[in-house]
């Protein structure tokens, strides 16, 4: 080797290279080299290669590197191994929803179960390109979780699905606020977002009208007083701001605002309901919006007629995207996301394809407060990338890698994963999991969910 030359563990050259930096710099023959956890170079091959080497460097002149993407709301416990037993056709309310086929799954879950559960949604936002997630709330086992997520290598803010009134929205009780805010005191102390850790906890609430103001303000405070986010669901229907109008005699973001807990470290999901007013106090705290496009379709959530987040995101507020409960690859929620408004607003501008992949890469990162360490390929970050497959038939032929990305790519070309310097996914194959294995104990714990729930399978089909 040149001894000029500085010695790195990963070099990859010849690929092109959507960074994502502030300039949003793309490399038509780029390379990236990584020592250790952290990105060191990145820039045109011919400069980078005559600086650095390395051992085994990778020749990536089929790929097209990107910031590994972000899911901004996963359920990586209870939906994830029985979401398919649901009917296609619910006809009930949402409350109704909820406690007859959602909630028997959800508390049927037993520890290994969520372990299982979170393992197994970790290796599927890998193998589709997503590096980092924010948890929409584990039921009950959080060790069980953190241990099943770490395995595979991905980062990931996760926490207790913490209600401080339950199911009663009326009810005030004193030992039910006490233990929901021991329980957010609790696991991030436990968890914590220390350095090394790509697993962490933050104060997670079921949010809608579950949480008492008492609650709120301690998870605001301890995301405050640690550094974390907090993280919540709120107005996916019109039933939120009629609760909210009724008890407080202001609507949900209203009503937060004057409680304090808007801010840059907040993160609202759903979001379908809002009015102009509460677009405001979203925007002029830099409160962050996720919305899960497939999930609110899904669900009716109403967003062609109410939906506001094209101007949400024209007043400045940070929009991430989520998966929700169903398809894990982001590239195709996005796909649902910019199609949706472009068709419901009648033009074709919104949403364009560089939005798209912000909201997939920087806009998550920033909402997670990560942003100084993923969501751009810059040098002092974190090694958080993906590693495209171009010599596939929807690739073909590659002349705009960021329309190709946006409109034509999905999961399924994403052949090299890296976390925190690590490969966790090579030749489409997870380094850290052995995956034969955990298909076949989901599997089982499905099977064991299933009958512990109670709840019988409707197929529109026979089965024979």
């Amino acid at each position: 080797m040149n001894a000029q030359k500085t010695s790195v563990d990963t070099l990859i050259s010849g690929a092109k290279i959507v960074s994502m930096d502030a300039q949003r710099s793309v490399f038509d023959d780029g390379a990236i080299a990584i020592s250790g956890k952290t990105i060191v170079a990145i820039g045109a091959s011919s400069e980078i290669c005559s600086d650095y080497e390395c051992a085994s460097p990778i020749d990536g002149s089929r790929f097209v590197i990107t910031p590994g993407m972000i899911n901004g709301h996963i359920h990586v416990t209870g939906d994830p191994l029985t979401r398919a037993w649901l009917p296609d056709n619910i006809d009930a309310d949402f409350v109704e929803e909820l406690t007859r086929w959602v909630l028997p799954r959800f508390y049927a879950h037993e520890a290994q179960d969520e372990e299982i559960s979170a393992e197994l949604s970790a290796l599927k936002m890998l193998r589709t390109g997503t590096t980092c997630f924010l948890e929409a709330g584990t039921v009950r086992y959080l060790d069980h979780v953190v241990e099943g997520a770490r395995r595979t290598g991905i980062r990931g803010r996760v926490g207790c699905w913490v209600e401080g009134q339950g199911g009663n929205k009326d009810a005030n009780s004193t030992q039910l606020i006490d233990d929901a805010i021991a329980m957010l005191e609790r696991e991030v102390i436990e968890h914590p977002a220390a350095e090394g850790q790509t697993i962490a906890a933050w104060p997670i609430l079921v949010g809608h009208s579950t949480n008492p103001d008492e609650v709120w303000r301690a998870a605001k405070t301890i995301a405050d007083n640690n550094g974390l986010g907090v993280s919540a669901h709120m107005s996916p229907y019109a039933s939120d701001p009629a609760w909210f109008l009724e008890r407080f005699g202001r609507r949900p973001i209203e009503h937060l605002f004057d409680i304090g807990i808007l801010g840059s470290n907040v993160c609202l999901t759903h979001l379908a309901h809002i009015d102009e007013s509460e677009q405001q106090l979203l925007a002029e705290t830099s409160t962050n919006a996720i919305l899960c496009p497939l999930a609110a379709l899904k669900g009716v959530f109403g967003l062609a007629a109410v939906g506001r987040f094209p101007e949400m995101t024209d007043a400045g507020i940070n929009l991430m995207l989520g998966s929700d409960g169903f398809d894990q690859d982001m590239m195709r929620q996005a796909q649902f996301a910019s199609a949706l408004f472009k068709d419901i607003r009648q033009d074709v501008t919104k949403f364009p394809a560089e939005d798209m992949l912000s909201m997939l890469t920087c806009n998550g990162a920033k909402g997670m407060g990560l942003d100084a360490e993923v969501g751009s390929l810059e040098v002092g970050k974190k090694a958080d990338f993906v590693c495209h497959d171009t010599d596939r038939p929807e690739w073909q032929p590659v002349i705009g890698v960021v329309n190709q990305l946006a409109w034509l790519a999905d999961g399924r070309s994403v052949h090299s994963v890296w976390v925190d310097g690590t490969r966790v996914v090579d030749n489409y194959r997870a380094t850290l999991v052995d995956e034969e294995a955990l298909y076949a104990k989901a599997a089982e714990s499905a099977a064991a969910v299933i009958k512990r729930a109670g709840i019988d399978f409707i197929s529109p089909w026979p089965v024979i």
